[in-house]
């Protein structure tokens, strides 16, 4: 248990580091004007701190740095929640007001924004495509016996896969096919469709169409029109993480900069609760090549289901409060702007 002193010189050493990225000494804590103590008393106290394992020594004449256990200590105890600026809110606002057809492009837009205002590197994914709704559904004929399936969202997303069709199918007979699929499916999610296409609509083909099997072969196809694409993501600002002191050294930055290349990988990041701000420090993260760096990230919702999740990865000294200010601000903003398009 710490003492209030321990936690005061505990913060401070926390907020100094990440200011400066120097070890941070007993003299220029005496400094701070919220800390009253001598430097002989503080120096005492940071011995004890790093003997508890909060801090650590990187050399032996050198200030302390926080170890994992006291920048999480940090965040959970002693962190203080301020409002975010207004010059962030509007660069924010920015982002959603701009009449951005596909719902991809604003989240991409989203991942540069959250990178540029943090400094960081920002992950986001989603949001899931099952979670978009149905405009309309076409089927083009291009050739006796094959044809194109495309779905398009009210997202702006269109999705499309050659299938098979009766070749001796008629026109008319297509059509009817394609209305009736429209009566059914129009304002539904990709995941009704799923759940929808056999139990309501194959009944009903038996009664209008002549080519009943065929027609179930054309459901088929089309179900896996929705399910061709994996949920995207997107990465802002990879390369900042050579901006960090912590990264200049190339043989350290390199295995961070490969893991940013994969889209599976970096899809795995972010942490997987759906409530709150989840933050991630050093060890507790699974990925090896993350033991130095924190993620910390904040789901996304529609019609109250989680559909993605907005992270930021940089180093374990990270200015903590901002980042999850940003990304707090961030996922309730795209969860009204996806609510009013997708909800």
């Amino acid at each position: 248990m710490l003492t209030d002193r321990q936690k005061l010189i505990l913060g401070a050493v926390v907020e100094d580091y990440v200011f400066s990225a120097e070890p941070v000494g007993s003299r220029t804590l005496s400094k701070h004007e919220r800390i009253r103590y001598s430097a002989a008393t503080i120096r005492n106290e940071m011995a004890d701190l790093e003997e508890m394992g909060y801090l650590a020594q990187p050399h032996t004449s050198a200030g302390r740095v926080p170890s994992q256990r006291g920048y999480r200590f940090y965040v959970d105890h002693l962190m203080m929640q301020t409002e975010i600026d207004a010059q962030t809110v509007q660069r924010l606002r920015e982002v959603f007001q701009q009449r951005i057809d596909e719902v991809e492009r604003m989240i991409q837009q989203t991942a540069i924004v959250v990178s540029q205002l943090t400094s960081y590197t920002s992950i986001v994914s989603g949001p899931r495509v099952h979670s978009e709704r149905i405009r309309h559904v076409q089927i083009l004929p291009l050739a006796a016996g094959r044809a194109v399936a495309i779905i398009v969202t009210t997202a702006g997303t269109v999705y499309d896969r050659p299938i098979q069709i009766p070749e001796d199918m008629s026109a008319a007979e297509l059509e009817r096919l394609v209305n009736l699929l429209n009566s059914k499916l129009a304002g539904g999610s990709l995941a009704y469709m799923k759940s929808t296409l056999y139990r309501e609509i194959a009944n009903e083909m038996a009664g209008v169409l002549e080519h009943y099997e065929g027609a179930l072969g054309v459901l088929d196809e089309l179900l896996k029109v929705s399910e061709q694409k994996k949920d995207p993501v997107f990465v802002g600002g990879a390369t900042n993480v050579l901006a960090q002191p912590e990264f200049h050294d190339v043989d350290k930055a390199r295995p961070l900069l490969a893991l940013l290349e994969q889209a599976d990988a970096v899809y795995s990041l972010l942490p997987t609760e759906s409530v709150g701000i989840q933050v991630r420090i050093g060890a507790e993260n699974a990925e090896p090549t993350l033991q130095d760096c924190t993620v910390i990230a904040a789901t996304y919702s529609v019609n109250g289901q989680p559909v993605g999740r907005i992270g930021v990865l940089g180093p374990t000294r990270m200015n903590y409060a901002r980042v999850m200010q940003i990304l707090d601000y961030t996922a309730g903003a795209l969860t009204r702007t996806l609510q009013e398009r997708l909800g």
